[in-house]
């Protein structure tokens, strides 16, 4: 220090710095300043050096465009440092991501798992239906799940911002209503019993809108946004990738390896029953991983106590060897200002509060005391942004469910016409699908989700962190119209076996890689960039639950409009010849959504301030 005397002087006398947060990290002095505690940069000589201004966020910034002495200005070049793209390793908080991510890809792994034998476990129900009539139920069934998302996702927001129950209350409960749901789908003899299952997995689980809203408090950083949101939709690649193999390998064993499973009677009265008791597994592993390692994140609840995180606690000491050592506790100042300041305790590493008895836990700061009404969440940006979260999810999730439905609808055969006497005229009358069995479906929808998780993994963060979120954003919705429009042409793609035999060789798989990459590029780079938004566009913290839950509530209406009207329109299209139709109508709910996205803006989080708010320091 300089050696100045503050006898006499009250620290309230110090000067308005004394108030003040200093971030070591956001401090810039100049070289040979001294800073003086409230009384601002002093030189070497103890004259006043730089004004010192502050920001309301509470950090120190220095007016380097002061007037000196004399008169002069510095002329000073502006330093603007490279953007860095934020790595994986800087991701605060990878425990908790690491738990969230478990807890998101056993729900995938059920649902793609399913769909890549669900046409022909529609056929097992009832063999007399024709093929159009088994489009439309998986269309139904499909939609099914979130049709009963549509009308339980904002309630489940609800009680995820509630002080009740919280986020981590409504993840368990959307993890055991999938397991029931999941369990009782795969021994269902019937439509209806399917249907019903479905319908109960898609009401108690609410997950995806609450999962969003703990990573965004657990990252409040906006620079590490691009990776933190791209966790949900790679575990959905992920669930892409691996629920479809296990579906198509573990569906129908007795009918597919018939020397070693045919004279088993439980799998032949229940030939679609060993997939979803996989898929049952994984559901159990991530609940039980969730009550005992998921933190709340909820401001309200995070001080309550959680008896699933204490025996999660006990049993993770049961495997480590107990260790007394140095750790850092943060000291409380007199104004609890100084954030740096630190004390060294012995304590353990986990937790400072269990290895120091005499510590006190420190009070966690509220950012907000006062919760925003219901009728003030619809702002305009907030309109626009649920508006292209329904078309995005509309024609995505109707991709999804048509593509399975498509890659097995049997070829046509020119030798016995579907429709009688249909002839082809290209390029808009022409039918028929690529008629491949269930390994070979999971197999083209695994391979979706592998070129998926590459890009998401090594290029969506560079381009994200070049572009911006809604630049990128707004780009990548092109791809899906070029997508849709060139689909339905994988029929009439040349095959190495004559009709009614499945399409195969070479060409027909890499004309099936080519679509799926346009299509997937688009969903890669669009899909974390609509959650960034719809986080983003929330406008106050007291409401987020609220928001991602209202976000999927949109999504499962579209979600669910979609498969059930498209399924239709499918089977309509095999009736009378225009398979693509269906698909070219996704492709004008792809360009009316791109019409509407330059209405969006990208919001902060918190547009409406209310009594009592407190600035998020994690912010930028």
């Amino acid at each position: 220090m300089s050696g100045r005397n503050y006898e006499g002087i009250e620290d309230e006398d110090r000067g308005p710095l004394s108030e003040l947060d200093f971030d070591s990290d956001k401090e810039s002095i100049a070289d040979g300043a001294i800073l003086e505690p409230g009384l601002g940069v002093r030189d070497e000589s103890g004259q006043d050096a730089t004004p010192l201004v502050a920001s309301r966020a509470g950090t120190l910034n220095i007016d380097t465009d002061a007037v000196l002495p004399g008169g002069s200005r510095r002329d000073r070049k502006p330093y603007n440092p490279p953007k860095k793209v934020v790595a994986w390793r800087d991701l605060p908080k990878k425990t908790q991501l690491t738990v969230i991510t478990l807890a998101r890809l056993s729900e995938p792994l059920v649902q793609t798992s399913l769909q890549s034998y669900m046409f022909y476990q529609l056929q097992w129900f009832d063999p007399s239906l024709p093929d159009s009539v088994i489009s439309s139920q998986a269309g139904i069934l499909h939609a099914s799940f979130t049709a009963a998302q549509f009308f339980t996702a904002m309630i489940w927001g609800r009680v995820a911002d509630s002080t009740l129950a919280g986020r981590k209350t409504v993840v368990l409960i959307g993890l055991l209503g999938t397991l029931i749901s999941c369990v009782g789908y795969g021994f269902s003899t019937s439509f209806y019993q399917a249907l019903l299952f479905r319908c109960l997995g898609g009401a108690t689980n609410g997950n995806v809108g609450v999962m969003r809203t703990m990573i965004s408090e657990i990252v409040r950083e906006k620079k590490y946004q691009s990776r933190a949101f791209l966790i949900l939709p790679m575990t959905f690649n992920i669930g892409v990738i691996i629920g479809p193999v296990l579906g198509g390998l573990l569906s129908d064993p007795a009918g597919s390896y018939p020397d070693t499973f045919g004279k088993v009677d439980f799998l032949l009265r229940f030939p679609y029953a060993m997939p979803n008791i996989v898929s049952a597994g994984f559901l159990t592993i991530a609940l039980i991983m969730c009550w005992l390692f998921l933190e709340e994140t909820h401001d309200a609840l995070q001080e309550r106590r959680d008896f699933g995180i204490v025996v999660g606690r006990k049993m993770t000491a049961l495997f480590q060897r107990s260790s007394t050592s140095i750790a850092y506790t943060p000291l409380r100042s007199r104004e609890a200002s100084i954030s740096t300041s630190v004390e060294m305790s012995p304590v353990t590493p986990r937790d400072s509060s269990e290895g120091a008895p005499t510590a006190k836990k420190p009070t966690i700061r509220r950012r907000y005391t006062t919760r925003l009404p219901f009728r003030r969440i619809f702002t305009s940006n907030v309109t626009f942004t649920l508006a292209c979260h329904f078309f995005l999810a509309f024609h995505v999730g109707t991709f999804q469910s048509l593509w399975f439905i498509f890659l097995s609808t049997p070829v046509y055969n020119p030798a016995d016409p579907d429709p009688a006497d249909f002839v082809p005229q290209l390029p808009f009358r022409f039918t028929g699908g690529l008629g491949l069995p269930p390994s070979s479906v999971g197999m083209a929808m695994a391979i979706l989700g592998v070129i998926g998780i590459t890009m998401q993994l090594f290029l969506y963060p560079r381009l994200s962190s070049r572009l911006g979120t809604i630049r990128s954003w707004r780009t990548c919705l092109c791809f899906f119209p070029v997508a849709y429009i060139l689909v339905p042409f994988l029929s009439v793609v040349p095959s190495t076996t004559a009709p009614p035999s499945q399409k195969t060789g070479p060409m027909i798989w890499i004309a099936i890689a080519g679509v799926l990459f346009i299509q997937v590029v688009g969903r890669t780079f669009a899909l974390p960039g609509q959650t960034i938004l719809v986080n983003n566009c929330t406008p106050h913290p007291s409401v987020l639950g609220t928001v991602h839950g209202l976000g999927q509530s949109v999504s499962s209406f579209a979600r669910t409009i979609g498969p059930v009207l498209c399924g239709w329109l499918y089977g309509l299209g095999l009736t009378h010849g225009v398979i693509g139709g269906v698909f070219w109508g996704l492709a004008c709910m792809a360009v009316i959504g791109l019409i509407v996205s330059f209405s969006v803006r990208e919001g902060d989080g918190h547009e409406v301030w209310l009594e009592g708010d407190e600035d998020d320091e994690g912010g930028e």
